[in-house]
């Protein structure tokens, strides 16, 4: 989406974090997610280690799909998230493609995705679109994520079907993940997206249970999305069901272990552990970098758990190698350097 300041200009500028503008289609949306707030006067707890250093987007692989994402019109969460990984995923032509716009009605004090009221706005063209990128892209793994669109009755959970359904069209080999918000709890709307095909449904229940309301916008609750992937899992037994947690946002261990817990109840097969990374000064503070070591201890803990994988690490996000989970060897960053086996 193009964006005006709310300045009076409708020249189309540059927009900065944290500052309000209009989309050409007339939404009014908070660049970053968030206002200037009490968070811009609080720095990170330390400086950022040297093991989260990533590469600079670039390359052929990188290009062509960035040259797909904006020829049809898409979102992604690589980009609106402002995700460490981009130059890794887009390089080797994966994108995690972001559903019902680029404007979310909720504003979590982690997330730089851009917060307004699209006021019910859907684009009757994305799931063709997506389809289509897709098929282009020559994807074996899909994975599907969205904002929140609590304006709309379902949260969106009909057009979501609806592209879900598009790739199953154009490239029926496709298997579709779909990291979804929590429909406001409408479990009605959580089964259409269900209906529509998926090997994988995730929600990310982000962190733990006392952080919850200070992490996430007022309208996520924990309690909530463990309820959706409950019913996730006994609605469709045998679709894979997934959840990721932040680390560094001020949880202890006893914390995480029992978030950890609360998820195998729930029937979640997958975890992912990764590094809060604060994405703007208007969002929460690093509490603490959780090194390498630890990650691998709280991979350890959750596969004791009980689940089927722990994909942990501080570049870790909900969808990073996706398509490798079942290989259950950490998505291969196990192996020496991060990069998978052989073969993997």
């Amino acid at each position: 989406m193009s964006m005006v300041p709310e300045s009076g200009d409708d020249r189309p500028q540059a927009v900065h974090d944290g500052q309000r503008y209009r989309t050409v289609e007339g939404i009014h949306a908070v660049k970053g997610g968030l206002r200037p707030n009490a968070s811009n006067r609080v720095p990170d707890a330390e400086p950022k280690p040297p093991w989260l250093r990533v590469r600079v987007p670039g390359g052929e692989g990188y290009t062509r799909v960035r040259q797909i994402v904006r020829e049809h019109a898409l979102h992604t969460v690589c980009a609106e998230s402002r995700c460490p990984n981009i130059a890794e995923c887009w390089g080797r032509g994966t994108a995690t493609l972001m559903v019902l716009g680029e404007v979310c009605t909720r504003a979590c004090r982690f997330c730089a995705v851009n917060t307004g009221n699209p006021h019910g706005r859907v684009d009757p063209l994305e799931p063709q679109h997506v389809a289509m990128a897709v098929e282009r892209m020559g994807l074996r793994y899909v994975v599907l994520t969205s904002v929140d669109r609590d304006d709309l009755p379902d949260g969106g959970a009909a057009h979501y079907a609806a592209c879900i359904r598009a790739i199953h069209a154009r490239t029926p080999q496709a298997a579709v993940e779909a990291l979804t918000p929590d429909f406001a709890g409408k479990l009605d709307a959580v089964a259409q997206v269900l209906d529509a095909g998926l090997v994988t449904f995730a929600q990310n229940l982000e962190t733990v249970e006392r952080l919850t309301r200070r992490v996430r916008d007022a309208h996520a609750e924990y309690a909530q999305t463990l309820r959706v992937l409950a019913f996730a899992k006994r609605h469709v037994p045998r679709t894979l069901t997934k959840s990721g947690l932040m680390l560094g946002l001020g949880e202890t261990d006893g914390e995480i272990a029992q978030a950890l817990d609360d998820l195998r109840a729930a029937g979640v097969d997958i975890v992912t552990l990764g590094q809060y990374l604060r994405p703007s000064p208007q969002h929460l503070p690093v509490a603490r970098f959780v090194t390498p070591a630890q990650f691998a201890q709280y991979r350890a803990l959750a596969l004791r758990k009980g689940f089927m994988e722990a994909v942990a690490g501080p570049l870790v996000r909900s969808s990073y190698r996706a398509e490798r989970v079942l290989q259950r060897d950490n998505v291969g960053l196990d192996h020496p350097h991060g990069r998978p086996a052989p073969g993997g």
